[in-house]
């Protein structure tokens, strides 16, 4: 599993916390100093089945500095992808990719779904 973070973000620490509690083995990159590609973010967006907004980081100052709020809507879903592969600031964290699975935030009863954590 890869667990994708930003070391200084609480939710992050949390999650790793959870993880590392749980006796889960993940492999840690950091968002910051290795991005997704495009074609990582394409492929986790398809395999969790979520609104592709849901992996915009919404409460990032990049994301507000750019009035993403405004203009996602009018971008087509490559345009989107592409934005985030070129700054990981912009991807909501932390995100656990698994071959069967991807969870993007810490939500910690969908993580124990996932994991089929009792």
């Amino acid at each position: 599993m890869i667990f994708i973070c930003y070391p200084k973000c609480t939710t992050c620490q949390k999650a790793k916390k959870w993880l590392v509690t749980k006796g889960i083995n993940f492999e840690e990159r950091n968002i910051k100093e290795n991005n997704p590609t495009m074609d990582e973010l394409k492929d986790w967006y398809k395999k969790s089945d979520l609104p592709l907004k849901k992996f915009f980081n919404t409460s990032g100052l990049l994301y507000k500095q750019l009035n993403l709020k405004d203009k996602l809507p009018a971008m087509n879903e490559d345009e989107q992808l592409r934005l985030m592969a070129s700054d990981g600031m912009l991807v909501k964290r932390p995100i656990l990719i698994s071959d069967d699975f991807v969870l993007v935030g810490f939500k910690e009863a969908e993580w124990e779904a996932a994991l089929d954590i009792k």
